[in-house]
């Protein structure tokens, strides 16, 4: 695999798709050029140079999804800085700890989010500059307002720089070694604790030349970005990747709502979906699940050959609601409900399952889809080592997932012993995921080490396994398991969509649980099995990649 360095990766391709589209706003005629990005990456790269920014200082940014976000981030990255994106929809406080932990000393933020932040309480901060438009918004009184004469003249500094014109020549990055410190992501998990994972040029690259060499995204090929570029998932593979190799991006920056999603999927025609579980399984969920339910369909299904032109039709019309162009949709983030993917995998939808976390910036293992196996999350990478730990038998008995190589993050921020907690003597990363591994690589995952129930025999209970055929049942949305005192309790939020469209009443709700509670526990091994459901009054909360922040439901 080519071992080009990450920053030489970009000037390169910056310099051979110069004219063609790097970056479009959705819903705007608002495009930039490759040619375009390099110019502004170098305006900052000036700025930087003013505001006496060194190689390793960090800067912070934090809004949703725009061009100036890219530009900031690249210009950072291509710098030698260290880049800290924030999640635009963390409360302030977090905020603000995030910046301050981090020792940023210059953050870029959209103004409706800096209007609700207190400047004296980010010290190390000289200026905070406006992903809307070209202003400083604060600045720290020992610069003297120096940024901000610079910004206001920085034109003029560009045409004195490059009075010829900003040419392919003048694209020129620094040869950094690649275990030099890129990026530091702060986790927002589901154990309530936020870590500053150590990014190095190396581990973004190991994602980066993975995805170009597996064709991901390619020269003159489409991509939607919708998925938080803030983390890793969207970042590396919505971001990093198609920017390495020519792809025209367009950027939806807002709330990626169903009905917006495939407005975007028929305009773009994407080559390539990356997405998290959440929307194929609404998509499934509400325009697929009512029409297999049909008694008309159900019999077709029965009768083989009407059943492959039923499954033909099904995958069709999923394909072209998805924009038509795209060889293949990759799921990651989180699990895949399994009646969803098996269906999906039935009608021979193109899709396919990877496994990754912050820590590996974030790719662990990957499968085109022709090769995919349901219930797998993908091979481990050629260039990652990957291992189950306390198992006899790593290819039957689950144990915890380990990887170690090129993409394993350096450690957590200004923390040796969460670093310590994680990665042992031998370097191999501790996922704190459970599960199994073929003896071609291939990943199994059964749960979160830290979730799983020892039942009342010694069995190991995973939670999310009963969840995944509790979510398939009627009239209910989402859900948790948890432990009462000795027993299995189901908090559910139910699914008022489907009660309205069938006209159930609130009143009924307790019956259908109880209904629920019967079937699902004939399914379940009897250690599996739920003494009660407890309705909850709204969705739980989740992490940014719409994981459930379990530690606020186990009390």
């Amino acid at each position: 695999m080519n071992k080009e360095n990450l920053l030489q990766i970009y000037a390169s391709g910056f310099r051979k798709n110069w004219e063609l589209p790097a970056l479009t706003e959705f819903g705007s005629d608002q495009t930039m050029t490759y040619a375009d990005m390099a110019r502004r990456i170098a305006a900052l790269h000036l700025l930087y140079e003013e505001a006496g920014i060194k190689r390793g200082d960090k800067i912070a940014v934090m809004g949703k999804n725009s061009f100036a976000w890219v530009v900031v981030y690249m210009a950072t990255l291509t710098y030698g800085a260290v880049i800290v994106p924030v999640l635009h929809d963390f409360n302030v406080q977090d905020a603000q700890h995030i910046i301050n932990h981090s020792e940023s000393v210059m953050l870029f933020i959209n103004e409706s989010i800096f209007d609700s932040m207190e400047f004296e309480k980010i010290p190390a901060v000289k200026a905070v500059l406006s992903l809307d438009r070209r202003a400083v918004l604060a600045e720290h009184p020992v610069t003297n307002h120096a940024i901000e004469k610079f910004l206001a003249r920085l034109p003029q500094k560009m045409r004195r720089r490059y009075p010829h014109g900003f040419t392919t020549a003048d694209v020129d990055y620094p040869e950094i070694d690649e275990s030099t410190l890129a990026e530091i992501n702060y986790t927002s998990g589901t154990t309530g604790f936020s870590k500053g994972v150590m990014l190095t040029l190396g581990n973004l690259g190991g994602n980066v030349r993975f995805g170009v060499a597996s064709r991901l995204h390619y020269r003159g090929s489409s991509a939607l970005s919708f998925l938080p570029l803030a983390h890793a998932y969207g970042c590396a593979f919505d971001m990093l990747t198609p920017l390495a190799v020519g792809t025209h991006i367009t950027i939806l920056g807002k709330l990626p709502t169903p009905k917006l999603l495939l407005k975007a999927f028929a305009e773009v025609r994407p080559n390539l979906i990356i997405c998290v579980p959440l929307i194929l399984e609404k998509i499934y969920r509400n325009k697929l699940r009512p029409i297999i339910e049909k008694p008309s369909v159900r019999r077709a299904l029965k009768l083989p050959g009407l059943k492959t032109l039923v499954y033909r039709k099904i995958r069709n019309s999923l394909v072209e609601a998805l924009g038509g162009e795209f060889e293949e949709v990759i799921v990651g983030g989180a699990p895949l409900n399994h009646e969803v993917e098996a269906f999906l995998h039935k009608i021979k939808f193109p899709f396919t399952v990877g496994y990754g976390m912050t820590e590996c910036g974030p790719l662990i293992s990957y499968t085109p889809w022709r090769n995919f196996i349901v219930s797998s999350s993908g091979r481990t990478l050629p260039t990652m080592e990957s291992k189950i730990a306390g198992s006899r038998n790593p290819e039957t008995e689950p144990g915890e997932i380990c990887v170690r190589g090129e993409n394993v993050m350096k450690g957590y921020y200004k923390n040796p012993e969460a670093t310590e907690a994680v990665i042992d003597a031998e370097g191999w990363l501790h996922t704190g995921d459970m599960g199994t591994i073929s003896d071609r690589g291939i990943i199994f995952i059964r749960g979160r080490y830290k979730t799983m129930i020892l039942g009342a025999s010694g069995q190991n209970i995973y939670p999310e396994e009963i969840e995944a055929k509790l979510n398939n049942m009627p009239y209910v949305s989402e859900s948790l398991i948890v432990e009462r005192g000795k027993h299995l309790v189901a908090l559910v939020y139910p699914d008022y969509e489907a009660m309205d469209r069938d006209k159930v009443h609130n009143e009924q709700l307790p019956a259908l649980m109880e209904q629920v509670r019967t079937d699902l526990n004939r399914i379940v091994a009897p250690y599996e099995r739920i003494d009660r459901i407890q309705l909850i009054a709204n969705e739980f909360e989740k992490t940014p990649k719409r994981s459930i922040k379990r530690y606020l439901y186990n009390a």
